[in-house]
């Protein structure tokens, strides 16, 4: 057994997929296929059940999966510790984030950090299913850490540090009846269109299931993947919205309220796996993460 077979087992059983674990691995199915069936020798047993359709964990895949991740953590840490001893903290990192977030300029964050540990490797992405998706990849070891928006409940498994917390408001065409008021109750937009985002992100989560605790239905008319988009369906008319106050409704013809009677609000977190242990790289960079949220911090 080596290092290189059980990184090879790691991809498969995370991507259930010999084909795009070697996509992973930047490699051919052929060399993870071979890795995975000599380590399969060596522990005289079958990690993994193959069929045409899938690829599933056996059971003695299942009870070394977090043992091959504890070890391959604890030979890149010692491994890291040798190298920044004599070169600087080396090591990779590999974040998820919102799609334009506005809350933290991670591009200013990351090119600080660069010229601070030139050595570590930063690779950022982000999800399709928006914050439950950058969780999900965090838990599974496909991130190291995330900036997510989603309630507590639902960052199971997972070490939570908040960054910023803002209310949510309601956007409306300036048309309508209720734009005029100082603000609005969530009781009176019974019978809207809505635009949100799609199920899956984190403030579309909260709003649902606000209005569903309240008792008031809620049809969403339009979804849209980003933000910053939702003022200009507004503006024309199909619907009314509820987001985070990440910045101001600049879209003409659409007014932004207040919400009374309810204490909605939206948080950024940043999230790490619980139970395992960071990296240097990865503690450096949420250190200089957290300083960036203090008064006067260079990054909001």
């Amino acid at each position: 057994m080596d290092s290189r077979q059980l990184e090879y087992f790691v991809a498969v059983a995370e991507e259930l997929s010999f084909t795009r674990a070697a996509h992973r691995m930047f490699t051919v199915q052929s060399t993870v296929s071979a890795a995975v069936r000599a380590l399969e020798t060596d522990l005289k047993t079958t990690l993994f059940d193959r069929s045409t359709r899938r690829v599933t964990l056996s059971a003695a895949g299942e009870a070394l999966l977090p043992e091959a991740k504890a070890a391959l953590e604890a030979l890149d840490r010692a491994r890291a510790a040798v190298e920044e001893a004599s070169t600087g903290l080396r090591g990779n990192i590999r974040i998820g984030t919102l799609a334009r977030l506005n809350l933290v300029n991670l591009a200013e964050l990351l090119g600080a950090f660069h010229q601070k540990y030139p050595l570590v490797n930063v690779q950022v992405a982000t999800s399709p299913t928006g914050s439950s998706g950058l969780a999900d990849d965090v838990r599974h070891g496909r991130l190291d850490v995330a900036l997510v928006g989603l309630a507590k409940p639902e960052l199971y498994g997972l070490e939570i540090r908040d960054l910023a917390t803002v209310p949510f408001v309601v956007l409306l065409p300036s048309s309508h009846p209720l734009a005029k008021e100082p603000d609005v109750r969530l009781e009176e937009l019974a019978g809207e269109r809505f635009v949100d985002m799609p199920l899956g992100f984190g403030n579309r989560s909260m709003v649902d299931r606000t209005f569903e605790n309240a008792g008031i239905p809620r049809r969403v008319q339009v979804e849209v993947p980003e933000l910053t988009t939702i003022p200009d369906y507004v503006r024309v008319g199909l619907g009314v919205a509820v987001v985070p106050e990440l910045e101001p409704a600049r879209a003409p013809g659409v007014t932004q309220l207040p919400i009374a009677g309810t204490d909605l609000t939206w948080t950024l977190s940043v999230v790490t796996a619980s139970g395992r242990r960071s990296s240097r790289a990865v503690t450096a960079l949420l250190d200089l993460l957290t300083d960036s949220i203090r008064p006067g911090g260079a990054y909001f």
